[in-house]
């Protein structure tokens, strides 16, 4: 049997890759991330036996990996967003390499992607910005050495923050020296979801506006100039004047 880890996507039940969609219709058992996964990413499943994780432990998970393993069955391990991304399958894969499990990983849409298409923006602009950190505010976990987001910030990329809006305030102290009073910032909400919704703003007047609308949880954080740009130069990609393989 083989453990397959499924990136669902941000929450839009319709984007997940078609693979993610197969397994998760085909494999006998399912484990799925309850409090991030909606219901309707399971809609059409035939698997005998399908269980809400959000309210397991590690050691509560691994042993229904080993019992499907000690049945012979393949199990749809289901996170949100793209398991590779904050989705603590390093400590279960640990186990399953100690166990003697097969996995697989199936790649899923990021909430950053869906965060730039509800935004309807490109993240890397000719001239503005083309470096793209995906991070977190140091919380419960600890940000490894050189990992601050303050020293992330000297890079002037564009930022994507990960659960951190409930320290937006620290968040928006920490990036004001090195992108500026009116640097764009986006707040986004429960991307994709039915009841998504968003804030935008300069890190100068973002904070009561993100007041404003409560938001607690579940939102990421985009920062950057490249949110709302105008004056940058098209990309060489499809200028007339440069040559590649496909257009000598």
């Amino acid at each position: 049997m083989t453990v397959y880890f499924i990136g669902a996507g941000p929450g839009d039940p319709e984007l997940i890759t078609v693979k993610g969609q197969r397994l998760i219709r085909t494999c006998p058992v399912i484990l799925y991330a309850g409090s991030l996964v909606p219901p309707a990413v399971l809609e059409g499943h035939s698997a005998e036996r399908v269980v809400n994780t959000a309210e397991l432990n590690l050691d509560e998970i691994v042993a229904l990996l080993a019992q499907a393993h000690a049945e012979g069955k393949d199990v749809a391990r289901v996170h949100s967003g793209d398991p590779s991304l904050y989705g603590a399958i390093g400590e279960q894969i640990r186990h399953l390499r100690d166990l003697g499990i097969a996995y697989e990983i199936i790649p899923g849409v990021t909430a950053t992607s869906a965060c730039a298409a509800i935004l309807g923006c490109e993240l890397t602009l000719p001239d503005i910005s083309q470096t793209l950190i995906l991070t977190r505010y140091a919380s419960r976990t600890r940000m490894p050495e050189g990992e601050s987001l303050a020293e992330l910030a000297q890079h002037r990329a564009t930022l994507a923050i990960h659960l951190g809006v409930g320290q937006l305030a620290n968040i928006v102290a920490e990036l004001l020296p090195y992108y500026g009073a009116d640097c764009p910032i986006a707040v986004i909400h429960r991307a994709s979801w039915p009841d998504q919704d968003q804030v935008t703003g300069t890190l100068g007047d973002i904070l009561p506006k993100a007041e404003a609308k409560g938001f607690r949880r579940t939102a990421l954080i985009l920062v950057g100039r490249v949110l709302g740009a105008e004056g940058f130069a098209d990309s060489s990609l499809y200028s007339a004047e440069h040559a590649h393989l496909y257009r000598p």
